[in-house]
């Protein structure tokens, strides 16, 4: 099985209100042990987590070797105060902050950094983000600073101008990366940055009523359409469903991500290998810099 390049454990998929209560006080170890024994039960042995404010990631990270697998986390996400992120880590107001950020990620243990560069795919306005991206020079320095202290980065971005920002800065990988144009496909493609598309964070809402199909469908085809470019153009990708997101559930969101990709790639060789290839990157480059 493929492992989840993308996961956030505090999270339960059908109720993030709840899954903000279970944690918030302290860290529910049972919640968390639920989540793990459904990634062993699929067969799923290494993860790759987005981050917390509460500590979930750096205990789930204690218990997965008891589970079978290589869990890899960057404790909290860091963003800018005022912009996106809050739900996941802690926020930044100058570079003198973020610096401190990536220090007590460090100090925490965490095995990457993870950024917030722009909002969320806004399903009222088709082809929009929500927020205003991070500025290209402050991605740059954000990306720098992490480099410089030996970290890989996992970038949440989405849009045009917020994938150009973060490719250009060297990010590690971009996560999510919605509504990217061809010019911005074929700087992936040239670049050394993995795509982790989360496929099935949009695919699973048909049918659901949150969102109508008509306002679903269009964001999947331009998804699909940059999949099929990322693969003919040889962009490094890999699996990652953004598991605990609503109606993506852990250990079996991963698997519903695989199957997007064999249904609009075609169930080939040629595909998994590529898939496997880009997890491999992942798994290289995102460990803890003393490992």
């Amino acid at each position: 099985m493929f492992g989840e390049c993308h996961a956030h454990v505090f999270m339960n998929g059908y109720d993030y209100h709840r899954a903000v209560e279970d944690h918030r006080k302290s860290v529910n170890e049972t919640a968390i042990r639920q989540c793990l024994k459904a990634y062993q039960e699929n067969n799923v042995s290494f993860l790759r987590e987005g981050g917390d404010p509460y500590g979930a990631s750096r205990l789930a990270r204690s218990l997965a070797p008891e589970y079978g697998i290589d869990y890899r986390t960057p404790i909290f996400a860091i963003h800018k105060e005022g912009h996106y992120g809050a739900i996941v880590g802690r926020g930044f107001s100058t570079m003198k902050e973020f610096y401190q950020r990536v220090c007590e990620a460090r100090d925490e243990g965490a095995d990457f950094i993870k950024i917030m560069t722009t909002g969320l795919l806004d399903f009222n306005d088709h082809g929009k983000v929500t927020g205003t991206p991070l500025d290209k020079k402050e991605v740059k320095e954000m990306v720098h600073i992490a480099h410089e202290e030996g970290f890989a980065v996992m970038s949440h971005t989405n849009g045009v101008y917020g994938a150009q920002a973060a490719l250009e800065a060297g990010v590690d990988s971009l996560e999510h990366g919605n509504y990217m144009d061809e010019e911005t496909i074929s700087m992936l493609a040239e670049s050394n940055t993995v795509w982790v598309p989360t496929l099935v964070t949009v695919r699973n809402l048909l049918g659901d009523g949150r969102y109508g199909d008509k306002i679903l469908k269009p964001i999947i085809c331009k998804a699909e359409e940059n999949l099929k470019l990322a693969f003919d153009k040889k962009a490094r990708v890999a699996l990652g469903s953004d598991a605990g997101a609503y109606r993506v559930m852990h250990g079996i969101g991963i698997g519903q991500e695989y199957q997007a990709f064999l249904k609009i790639l075609g169930d080939t060789d040629e595909v998994k290998n590529w898939m496997k290839n880009g997890e491999n990157e992942i798994k290289k480059r995102f460990r803890h810099p003393q490992s």
